[in-house]
C-alpha cells in the first residue's frame, strides 16, 4: 500500500520497554505490508519478576533470545503462565533486541510515530522538540492508551494498522485532514486519541 505520490510513510510505534505493545505493533504492521520500526522510551528494559519488587531489569540492546534464556532459566514456569516467554518468542522473529527511542536519530525520519501510553507520548514529543530540526519536515504523533497486556496489545495493534493504513493512502497533505480523520477513528472505535506535530 502506497500514498498518493507513490512513497512509502515511514512508521515507529513506541511503549515504554519495547517489549509488549509495540512490539505487537511492530509485528502486525509487518505482516500488514507497511514499513515499520518499534521502540521504547524507558531507561532500562523492565519486565514482571516473581514480586513487584522484584522486576527483571536488562539494558535496551540486550537481545529478546537472551532475555528468553535467562528467564527460562530463573523460573520456567512462572514465565510461561504469565505471558512472557510466548511474548518474547514472537519478538525474536520480528528484530534482535529492544531499541531506545532516544537512540534512534541514525535510523532516519519516520512519517509517523504512535505511543501507547501518554507518560511515552509526552517523552516522544519532548525528544522530538528537544532535536535540532533541519528539514522542517512536519511528522504526526500520536497517542492511543492501551493496557499494557497481552490481549490489549493485540486489539490495539489491530487499531494500530487500520489507523496506519489510512493515513498511508491520504491523497495530499495529511494535516489537512488528520483532525477529520482522527476524529472518525474516535467515534468508530470508541477511542480517545491524542496528537501533536513535531518536525525533523
Amino acid at each position: 500500500m502506497v500514498v498518493a505520490d507513490g512513497k512509502r510513510w515511514r512508521f515507529a510505534m513506541v511503549c515504554s520497554s519495547n517489549m509488549n505493545r509495540s512490539m505487537e505493533a511492530h509485528s502486525q504492521l509487518g505482516r500488514a505490508g507497511l514499513d515499520v520500526e518499534s521502540y521504547g522510551t524507558g531507561t532500562h528494559v523492565k519486565l514482571p519478576g516473581p514480586s513487584l519488587h522484584e522486576p527483571n531489569v536488562y539494558d535496551f540492546g540486550t537481545p529478546y533470545g537472551a532475555i528468553y534464556d535467562d528467564l527460562r532459566r530463573k523460573d520456567p514456569d512462572l514465565y510461561k503462565r504469565n505471558g512472557l516467554l510466548p511474548m518474547l518468542k514472537r519478538n525474536t522473529s520480528v528484530k534482535l533486541a529492544p531499541q531506545r527511542w532516544q537512540d534512534n536519530a541514525a535510523d532516519g525520519l519516520f512519517d509517523m510515530i504512535m505511543t501507547f501510553e501518554e507518560r511515552v507520548f509526552d517523552l516522544v514529543v519532548e525528544d522530538m522538540n528537544n532535536r535540532e530540526p533541519k528539514l522542517m519536515k512536519s511528522v504526526p504523533i500520536i497517542n492511543m492508551d492501551v493496557k499494557d497486556n497481552h490481549e490489549e496489545a493485540g486489539v490495539g495493534a489491530k487499531l494500530a494498522v487500520e489507523l496506519c493504513q489510512k493515513l498511508q493512502v491520504i491523497d495530499g497533505d495529511w494535516e489537512e485532514i488528520i483532525d477529520d480523520l482522527i476524529r472518525e477513528f474516535e467515534k468508530q472505535h470508541k477511542r480517545r486519541l491524542a496528537y501533536s506535530i513535531a518536525f525533523y
